[in-house]
C-alpha cells in the first residue's frame, strides 16, 4: 500500500504544487476571481479518481479476503447494493437531496468501483472464464479445487467463455440504455455543470451498468489483444505509454485550456452551435490540435518525470512497515486523500482564492508518506530488497491490485 501511495502522491504533489503556484501568482496579480476559479476547477476535475483509488487500495486486504471466501458472490452483492444506493440518490435528486441521502450516496464510491475491483480478482483467478493470471476455474466460491492451484489457462473455453463475456457486455449496455433512456440518468459519464442527477458524484446505477459492459468487452477482446502484445514493437510502445500514464492523467486538461484560450478567446476559431454539423466537423481538427499540444507538454515534462522517478526510488517504503513508520504512511494517506477530495470537489481556486488549508494538508500528507524509515521500522524478515523482488503487492489500478504471484502460483497479499 505504501509503495502505491508514494507512486501516486509524488507526481500528484508536484502537479498540484505547480498549479497552486500559478494560482497564487495569478491571485496576486489580480486575475478575475471567477476566471481563476473556473481554471482551477478544470485543472483539478480529474482528481476524483485518486481518493477512490487510495481507499480501494487501503481496503485491498479486506476485499481480497472476501474474494477468497466468496468469489463472484462479492461483486454481485456489491453491485446489487450499489444499484439500490444509486436508485435512492436518483429519487433524492428528484425531490431535494438532503445530507442523509448524500451520506448514503457516498457508499457508491466503494460499492460501484469495488465491483470493478472485485471482478479483477475474479478474472485473475479464472472465475470469469478464459486465461486469468492464475489460470481458470481454480475456485468455486473462493475455494481452490485440489490439483488446480497455480495451473495456467485451464478455465472454461469456447462458447462458455465468450458467453459470459457477452452476457456482461450486453447486459451492461442494455441496463445503461434503459437507465438513460427511460430512467433519470444523463448520457454523459463525466461531470457536467448543472446536470442533476449526475453519473459520477456519486457513481450512479448507470455508471455501474456501463462499467459492467466495459468489463465484458474487455474480456471479449482480451485474446486478440494478447496476440497483438506478443509483438515486440507493440510491447515497447505499451511500456513507453505506461511509463508516462501518470503524466498523461494529471496534465491532460492543460492542452484544453491552452487551445481554448488561443483559439476561442481570440476568435481565431469559429464556435458553431453545440451538436450542429459544423460543431461535429470541427471535432477532428480539435482532437488533432489537442493531441499535438499534449505531446509537447508531455515531452517538456520528461525531466520532471525522471526526477520524480529518482526520488521515488529513494523514498519508497519497503514491505512490512511497522510502528511509527506505518502510522506515518496511514496519516499521510488520510491527509492527502482528504485534500485531494477537497480539490476534486472545489478545484484549486475555489471562490477565486488560494486554498491554503487543502494545500498544506496535501503537502503534509505527501511528506508523511515519503519520510525515510529506518531498518528498525521493518517487520522481522522484511528488507528493502523485498520491495523490488516481486514478493510485495505492486498492483496498479486493475483488479489484482495489492497482490503478488509467489512461486507455485499462490497469491500473496500486500502489506
Amino acid at each position: 500500500m505504501g509503495k502505491r501511495a508514494v507512486r501516486l502522491l509524488l507526481p500528484t504533489a508536484a502537479y498540484s504544487g505547480l498549479v497552486l503556484l500559478a494560482v497564487g501568482v495569478s491571485a496576486a496579480l489580480g486575475v478575475d476571481p471567477a476566471t481563476l476559479a473556473l481554471v482551477g476547477w478544470a485543472m483539478a476535475m480529474q482528481f476524483w479518481f485518486l481518493p477512490v483509488y487510495l481507499l480501494i487500495s487501503a481496503l485491498t486486504p479486506v476485499l481480497y479476503a472476501l474474494h477468497e471466501r466468496w468469489g463472484t458472490r462479492v461483486p454481485v452483492a456489491m453491485g446489487v447494493a450499489g444499484f439500490g444506493v444509486g436508485a435512492l440518490v436518483a429519487v433524492g435528486d428528484a425531490s431535494s437531496r438532503g445530507t442523509a441521502v448524500e451520506a448514503v450516496g457516498a457508499l457508491n464510491y466503494l460499492l460501484v468501483w469495488g465491483v470493478v475491483h472485485q471482478l479483477g480478482f475474479c478474472w485473475r483467478d479464472g472465475l470469469l472464464g478464459g486465461q486469468g493470471r492464475r489460470g481458470g476455474g481454480a475456485r468455486q466460491g473462493g475455494t481452490a479445487r485440489q490439483g488446480d492451484e497455480g495451473r495456467q489457462g485451464e478455465g472454461p473455453t469456447g462458447w462458455r467463455v465468450y458467453g459470459r463475456a457477452a452476457a456482461l457486455a450486453a447486459g451492461g449496455l442494455a441496463g445503461f440504455a434503459l437507465l438513460v433512456g427511460a430512467g433519470p440518468f444523463p448520457v454523459s459519464l463525466i461531470l457536467v455543470t448543472g446536470q442533476e442527477p449526475g453519473n459520477t458524484d456519486p457513481p450512479s446505477a448507470a455508471l455501474l451498468a456501463w462499467s459492467l459492459a466495459q468489463v465484458g468487452v474487455a474480456l471479449l477482446v482480451a485474446p486478440a489483444v494478447r496476440r497483438v502484445l506478443e509483438r515486440a514493437g507493440v510491447r515497447r510502445a505499451v511500456r513507453v505509454l505506461g511509463a508516462g500514464s501518470m503524466t498523461l492523467y494529471l496534465w491532460h486538461m492543460l492542452p484544453v485550456l491552452i487551445v481554448a484560450a488561443a483559439f476561442y478567446l481570440t476568435d481565431l476559431a469559429p464556435q458553431p452551435r453545440y451538436g450542429s454539423p459544423g460543431w461535429w466537423a470541427l471535432r477532428g481538427p480539435w482532437l488533432l490540435v489537442l493531441a499535438a499540444v499534449l505531446a509537447a507538454v508531455v515531452r517538456a515534462l520528461r525531466p520532471l518525470e525522471r526526477a520524480l522517478a529518482s526520488l521515488d526510488a529513494r523514498v519508497r517504503p519497503g514491505p512490512g512497515l511497522r510502528g511509527a513508520a506505518a502510522w506515518r504512511v496511514w496519516a499521510g494517506l488520510a491527509l492527502s486523500g482528504g485534500a485531494l477530495t477537497w480539490f476534486a470537489g472545489h478545484g484549486f481556486a475555489y471562490g477565486g482564492t488560494f486554498p491554503a488549508w487543502p494545500a498544506a494538508a496535501l503537502a503534509a500528507g505527501t511528506l508523511c508518506a515519503t519520510l525515510p524509515y529506518g531498518r528498525g521500522e521493518l517487520r522481522d524478515g522484511a528488507s528493502d530488497e523485498g520491495a523490488e523482488d516481486g514478493t510485495a503487492g505492486t498492483g496498479t489500478s486493475g483488479g489484482h491490485a495489492g497482490q503478488a504471484v509467489r512461486p507455485g502460483g499462490r497469491a500473496g497479499r500486500a502489506v
